[in-house]
């Protein structure tokens, strides 16, 4: 059985877990799916349990998912064997588990290490203590799943370090995988893309910054999140710059195909989809030279990797020189790049971790 946090918003971690799923033959479980979700548009071949967790109010719902898989997972009980996806599915491991308990980690919940302050900041003050007491209760318990685990997986060597680091703990690398199949090149508009989630560590009002001052340049951004206002005020009088938040999943491969490139910049990514989204397109990348993106775009090949000091000067730079006649010429590297990420290459590597006992 494969055990996912939830399905709200089309996310990686959840296309991941169902990928495995269906591709090995496996049922489902997680906290909750929502209903009409895009990624069960199609019916599941397997069986889905759902924990029943309801409210969808912050905090509150991860306070919820946490102990829905520390008691109600009974159903592992006898099981030969649980893939464990997110921050609260590997709780499910106190419980009992399985015979085998494997963990695919995407990474180790940030807001309980490394960017506990970000997270703190991010709340308002009324709710810090309550988020603080929460995390006091997690931590533990999350440090006690992982060590339980027969053998835990993670998402890049950028996630590996951070489990050592975090949790002194050791991984293999199985890279996620990407849907190579749906993505196409379709011709260059000359705009470029963003995809990023709309958060600040996304680092999206960077790029918007980049292309207020190229007006011979167009930019669209996609996705949503807490920053989706403050871009849209950032964008408005701008005509090369067009901010439309949530897309359908055919509207993002109908963009991805006709950009000319994409722009993603985030801070110290785990992984990043989106790249590899966009090289399946045949379209490069300017990216930037930390975390997940140097384990997939190649510089000077698939794409531009900045900097990690990069100011949005050095975005406008990168966009420039990149012509329509260099994209163009990178095109075969991206999309033969794009190959070694599909989901065919991580279903043989994950049945070999899991075949391995």
């Amino acid at each position: 059985m494969v055990l996912h946090d939830y399905f709200l918003q089309p996310e990686g971690g959840g296309r991941l877990a169902l990928v495995l799923a269906q591709g090995l033959g496996m049922d489902l479980a997680c906290g909750f799916a929502a209903p009409g979700h895009p990624f069960f548009a199609e019916p599941f071949p397997g069986r889905i349990t759902e924990l029943g967790v309801r409210t969808r109010l912050p905090l509150a719902m991860q306070w919820s998912l946490a102990r829905a898989f520390t008691s109600r997972t009974e159903f592992l009980r006898g099981r030969d064997l649980a893939v464990y996806s997110g921050s609260y599915a590997p709780l499910a491991v106190l419980a009992g588990g399985a015979r085998r308990n494997v963990c695919y980690c995407h990474t180790p919940p940030r807001f309980l290490y490394d960017r506990r302050d970000d997270f703190l900041r991010a709340v308002p003050a009324p709710v810090r203590p309550l988020l603080r007491a929460f995390c006091a209760w997690l931590r533990p318990r999350y440090e006690a799943a992982m060590a339980r685990m027969d053998r835990i997986v993670a998402n890049s060597a950028n996630v590996r370090r951070r489990i050592q680091d975090f949790l002194g703990l050791d991984a293999e690398v199985v890279h996620p995988p990407c849907d190579v199949v749906g993505f196409r090149w379709t011709g260059d508009e000359g705009f470029f893309l963003s995809a990023a989630r709309l958060d600040h560590l996304k680092r999206v009002d960077l790029v918007v910054q980049a292309f207020a001052v190229l007006p011979e340049q167009r930019l669209v951004v996609v996705s949503g999140g807490p920053d989706l206002g403050r871009l849209h005020h950032a964008a408005a009088g701008l005509g090369n710059v067009e901010v439309r938040g949530v897309v359908s999943e055919a509207e993002l491969r109908d963009l991805m195909g006709r950009c000319r490139a994409t722009v993603y910049v985030p801070k110290d990514e785990d992984f990043g989809m989106t790249p590899v989204e966009s090289m399946a397109a045949g379209k490069p990348v300017i990216g930037v030279a930390q975390g997940g993106l140097l384990e997939t775009v190649l510089p000077g090949e698939t794409g531009t990797l900045l900097e990690p000091d990069f100011t949005p000067a050095h975005i406008a730079q990168a966009a420039l020189r990149l012509t329509p006649d260099r994209a163009a010429a990178m095109r075969p590297a991206c999309e033969a790049r794009a190959l070694e990420f599909a989901e065919p290459v991580f279903l043989e590597r994950m049945r070999a971790v899991l075949d391995a006992g």
